[in-house]
């Protein structure tokens, strides 16, 4: 196997960070050798400097596609960190609606990995549904290709389903072989899957006027900078007053004051001023 030398490392590392804003600490020079190590055997590539020189003059889109698959955790899984989504669907989502004068919602869940966080939403407000509640949009999107293609299929494992009620799974889940669970279309239908990189102000710009935006677990890939260019993004895709949800172990303190952050039953809300 290639060794990935310190300069290589470093160029790499300035790559990726230059196209996805994911900051890579001297540290994970390992973590990056051994999870680029196979993409080189597929690509038939003699060294780490022939596959950074791939995806420097390489016009093909496809290899940032699977670079960001191959460097990025898409650790993920029903109804996580469920208070957060509680206080969205029980208190957040029928406050909007009376401020709105609207039944519908529109939500973006940003970095939705293989889609279970937009799923989870979709059921949930499904539960909630009285006639025009029931009316929301939700599009989720994701840097990786891979990963939404898998979203897209809707079919998940043990580890992703564990914590679903079994309300929940009778009600929007089919088994199938070897464990595979599969949501049921009319869960499918509700959400749209998109491909965004989140530091893309042109392609954020294409997504504007969302009631709340779910952004969890992600700004800590980002230095304070790239940070910075998510959250802005983000806040010009929500419209006036709307809402932003990070992980419940992120903060937006040091990075803007755009944001007013409100406690809803001791979760954090971050409201766009």
């Amino acid at each position: 196997m290639s060794t990935l030398k310190d300069e290589t490392f470093r160029n790499l590392r300035d790559f990726i960070y230059e196209k996805s804003g994911i900051f890579i600490a001297d540290s994970k020079k390992y973590f990056i050798e051994n999870r680029l190590s196979k993409r080189l055997e597929e690509k038939k590539l003699q060294s780490f400097d022939d596959y950074f020189y791939l995806l420097k003059y390489n016009t093909d889109k496809n290899e940032l596609t699977v670079l960001f698959d191959r460097i990025t955790t898409n650790e993920t899984f029903f109804f996580r960190e469920l208070k957060q989504l509680e206080v969205f669907v029980e208190q957040l989502a029928p406050k909007i609606r009376e401020e709105k004068k609207l039944p519908g919602l529109k939500i973006w869940s940003a970095a939705s990995s293989t889609g279970e966080e937009a799923y989870t939403l979709a059921m949930m407000l499904m539960e909630q549904a009285k006639g025009n509640a029931s009316k929301f949009d939700i599009f989720a999107s994701d840097i990786s290709d891979v990963v939404l293609e898998k979203a897209q299929q809707a079919s998940y494992g043990q580890y992703a389903i564990r914590n679903i009620p079994d309300a929940y799974m009778k009600k929007y889940f089919r088994s199938g072989a070897n464990g595979v669970f599969t949501l049921t279309p009319d869960v499918k239908s509700k959400v749209k899957f998109s491909q965004v990189n989140l530091i893309d102000e042109k392609r954020t710009r294409t997504i504007r006027d969302m009631d709340v935006i779910f952004c969890r677990n992600v700004l800590i890939y980002f230095d304070k900078k790239a940070k910075l260019k998510v959250v802005t993004n983000l806040y010009e895709s929500l419209r006036a007053g709307g809402y932003l949800f990070i992980g419940m172990a992120e903060s937006l303190h040091d990075i803007t004051r755009v944001f007013r952050p409100n406690i809803i039953d001791k979760t954090v809300v971050y409201q766009k001023i």
